[in-house]
């Protein structure tokens, strides 16, 4: 089958970023591949960076806001005794120290780095200032205060020692600058450390068991078979109450018009938002005592399911 022009379609791609891409790289590469019109990516990986990208096609970008809010899960290696001005290898060496921590050390610092901490995050990085990206301005050679926010560490574990690093794993709150976090991790050591490896390996719902590599990708020989790749858009969801509905209301719906919770007796006035399906993914909703309201409508895939219910 020949596409001569970009089409529409919905769902999930999860790349295994390499090493030296940019996510924006992964984003046009992955739009051309598969011949799509829309497509965005969830949770920048930098390009020193590897691992969970998850790119999402059509309708599934009304749902990057729900990704990127979500957990999200690192392994991550720190080289001890230097620092960099990027906080990894891609950066020029701006401090040293003879202190190398030892494993007693390190497992005693972990649980000051757990739960609700302050991070200041590298001048190297798409934080906005009056703007621009830090990053511009840093590579400009200009000084700017970045910004003190809050994250939160769940949880936080020593995987393996080597001769001058250490490997970590850790599970964070979106926000996190885990090249921050070694380097903080050094500090409280009473070293310097700069993070040589850096992969992601869970993204709110996705992991490295849905990921396909762009080599991969790019073997497949036509667009059909990449495209029969994608995840629903749906996969993306997690922790949130699912709710049938009939095609009369998914159209209502699909107009932005509410719904009674009287139609509805199981649903719980309390519930902050839900997914409303028939057949398909038809709305994110929020739900009070008076009126079941839609959030985000999924209209391309609504007109595509609503036609077929009617053709049966």
């Amino acid at each position: 089958m020949k596409h001569n022009k970009a089409d529409d379609i919905d769902g999930w791609l999860v790349i295994d970023k390499p090493r030296g891409m940019g996510s924006t790289q992964v984003v046009g590469k992955t739009r051309y591949l598969l011949h799509a019109n829309k497509n965005g990516h969830t949770g920048t990986l930098d390009p020193f960076a590897t691992g969970v990208l998850p790119i999402a096609f059509g309708e599934a970008t009304k749902l990057v806001p729900f990704v990127t809010d979500g957990e999200k899960e690192y392994e991550f290696v720190v080289e001890w005794g230097k620092a960099t001005d990027t906080g990894d290898t891609e950066g020029k060496i701006i401090a040293t120290s003879d202190k190398i921590p030892n494993r007693e050390e390190i497992l005693a610092t972990i649980p000051h780095f757990i739960g609700k901490i302050k991070q200041i995050p590298p001048m190297y990085s798409a934080i906005k200032i009056n703007g621009r990206e830090a990053y511009k301005l840093a590579r400009q050679g200009q000084t700017v205060a970045m910004p003190e926010r809050e994250i939160e560490i769940y949880e936080l574990e020593l995987l393996e020692e080597y001769t001058k690093s250490a490997k970590f794993r850790v599970r964070c709150s979106k926000g996190t600058y885990v090249r921050t976090l070694g380097a903080d991790m050094a500090k409280y050591l009473g070293s310097e450390g700069y993070l040589s490896e850096l992969r992601r390996t869970k993204c709110g719902n996705f992991s490295l068991k849905s990921t396909i590599l762009l080599d991969s990708l790019e073997k497949v020989e036509y667009i059909d078979k990449r495209r029969k790749l994608l995840l629903p858009i749906e996969t993306s969801l997690r922790d949130i109450a699912e709710i049938a509905v009939s095609a009369e209301d998914a159209r209502k719906l699909s107009m932005g018009q509410g719904l009674s919770p009287k139609s509805y007796p199981t649903v719980k006035p309390t519930e902050l938002a839900a997914a409303m399906f028939c057949n398909c993914l038809i709305a994110l909703v929020r739900i009070d005592e008076r009126k079941i309201s839609p959030v985000r409508v999924f209209h391309n895939i609504i007109k595509k399911e609503l036609t077929d219910v009617d053709n049966k």
